[in-house]
Order: structure tokens, then C-alpha cells, then sequence
């Protein structure tokens, strides 16, 4: 595998002589999808917002495209883009003024069209940020993070809340980011999600990683150790169904 754009050795976050992220270390790759699972409180934010520059480093470091985090922080804001929980963007300001504002904002200047087209909002290029559904403010953020055509994207819970079409569509708008070879760490409650989306997870519980690898080498790990469910399997599911019947039409 290529040489790691994204190295984490160490990391610790202490709060109260607690630490809330106890020493985790790992790589992630060029063009990886790298999905970070642990219940509430599991430490996954804190480590996020540690590897976005928010959240100072009490121990360890962070290197990424070769910048020191703790070092130059400046420097990694060119680097990568973030999706956070919950977007947030001026109300009486048009889609199209959002992405040439944040263009503006690191020195590009961007066709706002062509990236509100990439996420399917062109038809509201001309609406007001206060108008948007859900789904629509989670895609206008995808496109305001990546109009510096970051190398790290990272996506913090994104699909909470949203219905079954918008939830399938922010799945397909990572892929199409992935294709670009641009690297994606994600935080997600769906396992379902982690497993569709991610090359390899790590899962956290308690600050610590307990288990890293890919979705199906650890379902395997699991299956060995003589695991098995007392509900069959089957090859749909009521989401599935759901789509089927509604379509997979977004509504916005």
C-alpha cells in the first residue's frame, strides 16, 4: 500500500485527569474511505476535531500530506475539508454566493454552478440557504468543503437524521469524492453505512481503539469465534423496500 497522506501516533485528549482519547494510533491511505465507530462518548469527535485543528493535542501527534497538525495549523487548513454535524451558513445568502464566498475564502476563484451541479443542488443555486431541507444543507456543505480540492475530507456523522433517498445520496456523493483520490474519514452510528462506505474502521470505546481492519475481515474474526444470529439473514431489508416503493428520487 501507498505511503499514509494521514499518520496518528499517540494521540491522547485529557479532560479533568481523564483522558477522553487514551494514546490511539493509525494510518490512512490516498483515496481511502476510513470510518471511525465507537458508542457516545468513545472519543471519535474529540479525535476528529484534534486532526481538524480545533481541538488543541495534549499528547502525541498528527501528520497530515507530511504538515505537523500541532505545528502548522494554518498550513493543514489548506489540506482538508470538513462536513461538520450541522451545517451552518447565512440564511438571506443564494447557494451560488455560499460556494464563491468559500472559494473566495482560500484564494479560488470557482464556478459555484458546476460545484452545486456535482451535489444535485444547481436548481437552487438561486435560493436562499434558509430554504433548504435537511438532505439539501448536507450537500451544500459537501460543496463548500471541497471548492479548495482538499486532499483529506472528513465527514462527521453526515447522514443523521436524514430520510432513506438523501442518506443513499450523501453515500454516493463520498464515493464520487473517493474517486477523486481524495482521502475520507467518516463517523457514523449506522453500521450498515460503515460497512457500504468504508475500506477499513476502527472502533473506540473508552479513548482506545479495540479493533481496526476492514468491515469484513472483522465480521469474519467474529464468525470464528462460533458467533452466529438467531434471525436469518436475508438479501434485502425494510430500507430496501422502502426505496423500492418511493424511489430513489431525492425530495427536496
Amino acid at each position: 500500500m501507498s505511503k499514509p497522506i494521514v499518520k496518528v501516533s499517540d494521540l491522547s485528549k485529557i479532560y479533568d485527569a481523564k483522558p477522553v482519547v487514551d494514546g490511539i494510533s493509525f494510518e490512512v491511505f490516498k483515496g481511502e474511505v476510513f470510518g471511525i465507530l465507537g458508542p457516545n462518548g468513545a472519543g471519535k469527535t474529540t479525535t476528529l476535531e484534534m486532526m481538524e485543528t480545533l481541538r488543541p493535542i495534549d499528547k502525541g501527534s498528527i501528520i497530515i500530506d507530511g504538515i505537523d497538525v500541532a505545528k502548522h495549523p494554518e498550513k493543514i487548513k489548506r489540506v482538508i475539508g470538513v462536513q461538520p454535524q450541522t451545517a451552518a451558513f447565512q440564511d438571506k445568502q443564494k447557494l451560488s454566493e455560499i460556494i464563491t464566498m468559500f472559494g473566495a475564502a482560500y484564494g479560488e476563484r470557482v464556478n459555484a454552478k458546476k460545484f452545486l451541479e456535482e451535489v444535485d443542488l444547481l436548481s437552487k443555486a438561486d435560493s436562499y440557504a434558509e430554504q433548504l431541507s435537511g438532505g439539501q444543507r448536507q450537500r451544500l456543505s459537501i460543496a463548500a468543503a471541497l471548492v479548495h480540492d482538499p486532499k483529506v475530507f472528513f465527514m462527521d456523522e453526515p447522514t443523521t437524521g436524514l430520510d432513506p433517498q438523501a442518506r443513499r445520496n450523501l453515500w454516493d456523493l463520498t464515493r464520487m469524492v473517493q474517486k477523486r483520490g481524495v482521502s475520507v474519514i467518516i463517523t457514523t452510528h449506522y453500521m450498515d453505512e460503515a460497512e457500504i462506505l468504508c475500506d477499513r474502521v476502527a472502533i473506540m470505546d473508552k479513548g482506545k481503539i479495540i479493533a481496526m481492519d476492514t468491515p469484513k475481515k472483522l465480521i469474519q474474526q467474529l464468525l470464528a469465534k462460533g458467533f452466529k444470529k438467531s434471525q436469518k439473514v436475508e438479501q434485502a431489508n425494510l430500507e430496501d423496500v422502502f426505496i423500492d416503493l418511493t424511489g430513489k428520487a431525492l425530495r427536496d
